[in-house]
């Protein structure tokens, strides 16, 4: 037989086992880990600040998978946290959210995107004028801030140039607080209310939202930019939400501030009757007696709210304006 079929033919030795470590269950505890939150998110990469004032640039670790990590999320970090140049630490855990402000890309998408978290209050930001105030998208921002927990505020900018009680008087019903300004002038008014708060502020282009942010905090530098006198629509200037301290005199901030890119539309997808109804206590008492599927809206038969007497009638009116805003629309 040729030597090439012997029994040192390598054609008959064993192909080598694959060397893995053993799986185990066992995972991590990151006892060591710092506290931090997220101030901004740029291209995976986040700002995180330590609660001695560091800040720190970290990315998502890997065991967090698809979990995304929104401005505002108060996380767990290892590695590098020296908040040095060039340094990089890692984000291995994200706490419970308190709250959650969301939003669908538009009414048929099911797919929901936190925008921030842990907000307990939601600015709504409206130019009186240049440009024009757009109820609607007012009314869908309220539907959102009731559904998430977080408490509404009407803040109305550019008051020098049209009366706000046309806006405010829409809203009067629902008992939604709210705040005037004008141009150049004072916003001691608005800081009051923000003061001891988390407040998120949303507001489409053009409204003057980072030109009151950079009055409430001077150091933000926040872009400013003009409305088109064509469209009257403003400027995308804002590209990152940012979570900015409200400066105080001394010792911590006296809150935080949450800037938001102008949107153009809140899609409300993920948002149910239910949901909503439960914001309002004494309108949620007359429910009780509604057929089951009952939606609430204009035109249901037997819904309990068409027993609303006196004022309530029309806090019932402007809750239902607030559901009928879910309903796709131009220009939304």
């Amino acid at each position: 037989m040729s030597p090439r079929y012997d029994e040192h033919d390598p054609e008959s030795y064993e192909r080598p086992r694959r060397r893995t470590r053993p799986r185990t269950k066992d995972r991590p505890t990151y006892d060591d880990a710092v506290p931090a939150r997220v101030v901004t998110v740029d291209r995976g990469r986040l700002t995180c600040l330590l609660d001695d004032g560091t800040v720190v640039m970290a990315m998502k670790a890997r065991p967090l998978g698809r979990k995304g990590v929104v401005v505002g999320d108060r996380v767990r970090i290892v590695g590098d946290t020296s908040g040095d140049d060039g340094s990089l630490a890692r984000i291995v855990l994200v706490d419970e959210r308190e709250t959650t402000l969301r939003r669908t890309a538009d009414d048929t998408d099911p797919v929901e995107r936190v925008l921030v978290s842990n907000a307990d209050q939601l600015v709504i930001v409206a130019a009186l004028a240049d440009p024009e105030p757009r109820p609607r998208l007012i009314d869908r921002a309220l539907v959102a801030a009731y559904a998430s927990g977080m408490d509404p505020l009407l803040c109305l900018t550019k008051a020098d140039l049209a009366d706000p009680e046309t806006l405010v008087s829409i809203y009067r019903p629902l008992g939604v607080p709210y705040v005037v300004t004008e141009r150049g002038t004072d916003v001691s008014n608005v800081r009051a209310l923000l003061t001891g708060r988390t407040s998120v502020l949303v507001g489409h282009s053009g409204v003057g939202k980072s030109t009151l942010v950079n009055a409430l905090v001077p150091t933000a530098m926040r872009s400013t930019g003009i409305v088109n006198a064509v469209t009257g629509r403003g400027r995308h200037t804002s590209t990152n939400a940012l979570m900015l301290p409200l400066p105080s005199e001394a010792g911590p901030p006296d809150g935080w501030i949450i800037d938001t890119p102008g949107i153009r539309s809140f899609g409300l997808a993920h948002v149910q009757p239910d949901q909503l109804i439960e914001a309002f206590p004494d309108l949620h008492e007359l429910t009780e007696v509604c057929p089951r599927g009952c939606t609430h809206g204009f035109g249901e038969p037997e819904c309990g709210l068409d027993e609303a007497e006196g004022d309530q009638r029309d806090r019932v009116e402007s809750f239902r304006r607030l559901l009928a805003t879910r309903d796709v629309k131009e220009g939304d």
